[in-house]
């Protein structure tokens, strides 16, 4: 397996939302306007979250037409909302080269998770489709086209505040796609949400979710930005997860726990273990022991979840008493493990479902 280089995308105007303050700046000096006009675009893409040139009445209409003409005011296109009984939603949204990617709003559930009543997490897509093949896994099934551009990541952000109404005050990059394999794209689209000109969204709330790519977690734990990790683990030994995730082929379970330590020494944040229980695959109690042996080496949080039921995929998930059997090794073997029943079950909020389904219906895959 190696790590993905973009595919070259159809030529398209450049996404308004993708460019930083300098680029902005520039670009307006270059065309004979006013450096300081930056901010005032930023404002009203950003915070007053327009989505009509004409919409920016203080700007002459010389500059809307220039910015018109340069640029998408859009870094994509909403095509369909599915609500869960659970109030959380997932957003279909179509990119400029006629392809699909998902994100899923997530409400807070005190009762369960002692969380903020109000706090809204945002699961941000950063490729369309996967190349990293997880075997249990909805956004593989019709494998890799692209990675996303930070105008497209970003933008998952913007668009899901335009459409609901509501400030997202949490971002896990657990959506579509290994947003490892797409680093430069991903940090350039976390300036932007995190830039106080832009979205300012605090680093802390910032989590991002990798399969194990261990080059890329030591990379992410030099950078100075407090962002949180996950690790999509799902298995405790090189055994069960080779027989899942063909990632752990080249960075087994001993090479990942060497990279979470080097995250140990440069980063407060406490990792999180993520681990989709699934009947008959991972969820041996035996993979609990050890799993929780790895856990307290890395000083790592454990976050247990039922197998989310994909179409066209074998795995099930395992009794809810099972579930709990698996979480009290763990807590007496003094490791934090929560037990999260997956949100949005009735709506496939499985990442890369409604996008399967859309691309398949338009003959597109």
């Amino acid at each position: 397996m190696i790590d993905l280089e973009p595919i070259t995308q159809p030529p398209a105007r450049t996404a308004l939302p993708g460019l930083s303050p300098q680029e902005l700046s520039e670009w307006l000096t270059a065309n004979q306007e006013p450096a300081f006009r930056a901010k005032q675009i930023l404002d009203w893409v950003w915070k007053k979250k327009v989505t009509s040139f004409d919409q920016m009445t203080n700007l002459s209409a010389a500059l809307r037409e220039k910015l018109a003409a340069a640029f998408r005011i859009t870094a994509l296109t909403h095509a369909k909302t599915q609500g869960s009984a659970d109030t959380t939603r997932k957003f279909l949204f179509k990119l400029h080269d006629g392809r699909y990617i998902e994100s899923v709003l997530i409400p807070a559930n005190p009762a369960l998770y002692g969380e903020k009543s109000d706090r809204r997490t945002l699961c941000v897509s950063s490729q369309v489709g996967c190349a990293y093949g997880c075997k249990f896994c909805a956004s593989g099934l019709a494998g890799y086209t692209r990675n996303l551009d930070a105008s497209e990541i970003a933008g998952q952000v913007l668009a899901a505040e335009q459409i609901s109404g509501e400030r997202v005050d949490n971002l896990v990059f657990m959506g579509m796609g290994e947003p490892m394999a797409n680093f430069n794209n991903l940090m350039a689209a976390i300036a932007l949400i995190t830039g106080p000109e832009t979205l300012h969204l605090g680093a802390r709330h910032l989590t991002i979710s990798t399969s194990g790519l261990a080059p890329q977690i030591r990379k992410l734990a030099d950078h100075p930005q407090q962002i949180r990790l996950a690790i999509s683990f799902h298995g405790a030994t090189d055994e069960v997860r080779n027989r899942i995730m063909p990632v752990n082929k080249k960075y087994p379970v001993a090479e990942l726990l060497e990279a979470l330590a080097h995250w140990n020494s440069t980063k407060k944040q406490k990792l999180t273990l993520e681990y989709i229980l699934i009947k008959g695959v991972n969820d041996d109690l035996e993979q609990a022991t050890i799993l929780a042996r790895h856990a307290r080496h890395i000083s790592a949080k454990v976050n247990l979840i039922p197998y989310n039921t994909v179409e066209g995929l074998e795995w099930e998930r395992p009794a809810l008493s099972h579930c709990r059997a698996f979480q009290d090794v763990l807590k007496q073997a003094g490791v934090t493990a929560t037990l999260r029943i997956e949100k949005g079950h009735d709506i496939d909020a499985a990442c890369g479902q409604l996008r399967l389904k859309q691309e398949t219906a338009e003959g597109i895959i």
